[in-house]
């Protein structure tokens, strides 16, 4: 497996990005020596939050609720998968598998951080691959909340929208980052900020993990990942741990997973749960500050 490593210079000066960068190295079978990059806030003795990112974003997507998360008390982890953000990227598109990706995050959190007592915070690919860590290490985790997220198995149909993004992604010569993230929020996004989520990627030999994200997605019964997601959903079903579901009003992908989760998992029946008011599927852009008061809260009790 080849890596590729996004020049620093290219993250100096981002807007509202005032964090010390932290990275730790894991062990992988195919690539050697991955570096992962992940932030870090709040007191090293706090509950810890893990912040999973999705496709086609990076750490620079929770910025708005690290500082919050802190001054509650909690520490505040938000890495960036492995192909995203200061994380080394495999140059190959066959490099990227849904295993390897739990794996990659699973070695990150447990091995090197060691976490135990998690909040898992997962939106968008953050949910598919911490729900996975959540089902396969129950012992790890106290809380989840589930943010614009699901687990799919490729038993039900995908919604025309994501269809269109996936069949987008495969075709286009030039795949621009930030307007993809523009595309799922209802805020207008500042130039630096859209700049800020091309930074990793100089060039579009960078870009193999947001274009192999959406191949990856379960979509039919027979996919490599439907057996693992399928006995996740098992595993799950059967946690009584505080489950929160935070969804948008306005994410057309996600939307239709929020009363499936609250319908199978256990912990979640006796929780009260938030809807976040005029925000689209990158909720932490249009509602960082609602969404930071809605996780603080809740992984405090």
């Amino acid at each position: 497996m080849r890596l590729l490593r996004t020049p620093e210079d290219r993250f100096a000066d981002l807007p509202e990005f005032d964090f010390d960068q932290r990275y730790a190295e894991i062990d992988d079978p195919h690539g050697g020596v991955i570096r992962i990059g992940y932030l870090e806030a709040g007191p090293a003795d706090g509950r810890p939050v893990l912040l999973l990112h999705g496709e086609p974003t990076w750490s620079y997507l929770y910025r708005g609720l690290l500082a919050p998360l802190a001054a509650a008390g909690l520490r505040a982890i938000a890495p960036d998968l492995v192909g995203f953000g200061r994380s080394d990227k495999p140059a190959e598109i066959a490099d990227h598998t849904y295993a390897r990706h739990v794996e990659w995050m699973r070695s990150l959190a447990f091995d090197v951080l060691d976490l135990r007592e998690v909040t898992l915070v997962g939106q968008d690919w953050g949910g598919l691959i911490g729900l996975r860590l959540v089902a396969e290490h129950p012992d790890r985790f106290a809380r989840v909340v589930a943010a614009n997220t699901g687990l799919p198995t490729g038993d039900q149909e995908m919604p025309k929208v994501w269809w269109a993004f996936h069949d987008t992604v495969e075709s286009v010569q030039v795949m621009d980052i930030g307007r993809f993230v523009q595309s799922g929020c209802r805020t207008e996004l500042a130039p630096g900020v859209r700049a800020a989520y091309d930074a990793p990627f100089p060039n579009e030999m960078y870009k193999a993990g947001p274009r192999a994200m959406p191949g990856l997605v379960p979509t039919s019964p027979d996919d490599p990942a439907t057996p693992a997601n399928r006995a996740a959903w098992q595993a799950l079903g059967k946690l009584d741990i505080p489950f929160l579901c935070a969804f948008s009003d306005g994410d057309p992908i996600t939307g239709p997973m929020e009363p499936v989760l609250r319908g199978a998992m256990p912990g979640a029946a006796a929780l009260t749960h938030p809807t976040i008011a005029n925000a689209g599927h990158f909720l932490q852009e249009d509602a960082g500050a609602e969404l930071a008061r809605v996780v603080a809260e809740f992984a405090s009790r």
